[in-house]
């Protein structure tokens, strides 16, 4: 079963310049390392256990999903979900009409030379990005999450996260049939839209179809395709800071 979101994916240009102005937008921001697919990343972790992974191209993977999305701008390009049993949750999906590909193992080397594995499942296309990867750690979570987990306006976690989608009926029976639930209808006049909500752990997945052709999931929709859209972060105490979009490389980041 889904635990919660493990962490969710912002491809950026130049990783050293995506460091800075997350930075300065208030984050703690810890150097990840570097994958054998020609990535590298910096980690942003959340007292929650969640995270987000800044992560660059070393060189141009053609092919590669967030290289296709980074074509189209960065921000926001994939999310993971923690999973209780690996398996079992890829045959729920795949039981449930959705294609995910068998486990595939992948490593990071920190800067520190520790080296990390663990085993990801994708969704294929067209489900990649409606749906989200999974994994399984072969070395310790602890030491693919940084220990480094206090900002300087609070932020505690992933309070939601919004997957624009075009039928949050059809998107919603896969996480239905891994969760053992259905979701919760969800009304969003904010962003002329509606859909279901589930609630996963302490964060929200919102799935959320645009009510009118030009609200702005609709154009997200057109431009980037069924996707990841924004995050809202928990924070600690009455109130916080607004984030500066112009720090956040894209992504549609705000606090509950």
């Amino acid at each position: 079963m889904f635990t919660g979101i493990d962490h969710v994916a912002i491809v950026v240009d130049e990783l050293e310049a995506a460091i800075a102005s997350y930075s300065r937008a208030g984050f703690t921001v810890v150097r990840g390392g570097k994958h054998p697919i020609g990535t590298h990343n910096a980690l942003i972790a959340f007292a929650d256990g969640s995270y987000f992974e800044l992560v660059a191209f070393l060189k141009p993977n053609t092919g590669h999903r967030w290289q296709t999305a980074l074509e189209k701008g960065s921000g926001i390009a994939d999310f993971c979900m923690r999973t209780d049993d690996l398996a079992a949750d890829i045959e729920s999906m795949r039981r449930a009409g959705a294609k995910i590909g068998d486990p595939f193992s992948l490593t990071r080397d920190r800067p520190d030379g520790y080296h990390l594995s663990w085993l990801l499942a994708d969704p294929k296309p067209p489900f990649n990005g409606q749906l989200p990867f999974l994994i399984k750690d072969d070395t310790p979570r602890d030491e693919r999450v940084p220990p480094e987990r206090a900002h300087r306006y609070g932020a505690t976690g992933i309070r939601t996260l919004v997957i624009a989608v075009n039928d949050p009926g059809l998107t919603s029976r896969y996480y239905s049939r891994v969760l053992g639930r259905p979701g919760a209808p969800v009304d969003r006049r904010d962003l002329e839209a509606s859909g279901v909500i589930f609630t996963v752990g302490s964060n929200e997945l919102q799935l959320l179809a645009s009510k009118t052709e030009n609200g702005p999931l609709a154009q997200w929709i057109r431009d980037r395709g069924q996707s990841p859209f924004e995050v809202v972060l928990a924070h600690a105490g009455a109130g916080a800071a607004a984030l500066d979009p112009a720090l956040l490389q894209g992504a549609r980041i705000r606090f509950a």
